[in-house]
This record gives structure tokens, C-alpha cells and sequence, in this order.
């Protein structure tokens, strides 16, 4: 019987790094946890260099698209003015037609 997954060969510190970043990531990670985390690290090259890649990719961070450009672009901020002129405007769209025809006249 074939199945399409590859095997792959794991160590016990792979497998425990693994489990020790995700309970750090969701907060419920133990002061002794994180201090084996830290001593896995440590000891294992293969890990290290893992951890230093990723650290790396964070500190440079990818440009952003063309979308995200144009949507920061298109939020531009109204003046003092802007703003009164627009309430006042809402100020009187929104109660026109509830006024009463007999006061108007």
C-alpha cells in the first residue's frame, strides 16, 4: 500500500521544539518550557539556524503590494472645516423630510 506522503525523519528535539513554540504562541507555555525551549535551541545547529532564518525574515519585512499602497493612499484626512461642513450637511439630508410642511411655510 503506497500513500502520497513522504516520510520524514524527525528527532525527539525537533518534534519538542515544535510543541514547545506553539504552546509559547498561544500564551500557555511555562517558565520551564520556555527555558527548555531555549536550551533546544542551543544544542541543536539544525534548529539554530532555523530560528536565525525566521528571525532574519522578521527584521526584513516584505515591501507592501500595490493594493495596500493604494488603499493607505486613498485614506486621506479632512481639515477642521471639512468636517463641520459635512455635519451640517448631515445635519440638515437627515431631518428635511421629517420636518413638519406647516412650520416650513
Amino acid at each position: 500500500m503506497k500513500h502520497g506522503k513522504h516520510l520524514e525523519r524527525r528527532t525527539f528535539n525537533q518534534d519538542r521544539f515544535e510543541i514547545l513554540i506553539k504552546r509559547q504562541k498561544n500564551g500557555i507555555a511555562t517558565f520551564n518550557e520556555l527555558t527548555e525551549l531555549d536550551e533546544i535551541v542551543n544544542r541543536d545547529p539544525e534548529i539554530r539556524e532555523i530560528v536565525l532564518e525566521e528571525m532574519q525574515d522578521a527584521d526584513n519585512p516584505k515591501p507592501p503590494d500595490d493594493d495596500q499602497i493604494q488603499i493607505i493612499q486613498k485614506t486621506v484626512r479632512k481639515s477642521f472645516f471639512e468636517k463641520i461642513k459635512a455635519f451640517i450637511n448631515r445635519l440638515f439630508i437627515n431631518q428635511g423630510p421629517q420636518l413638519n410642511p406647516a412650520v416650513i411655510a
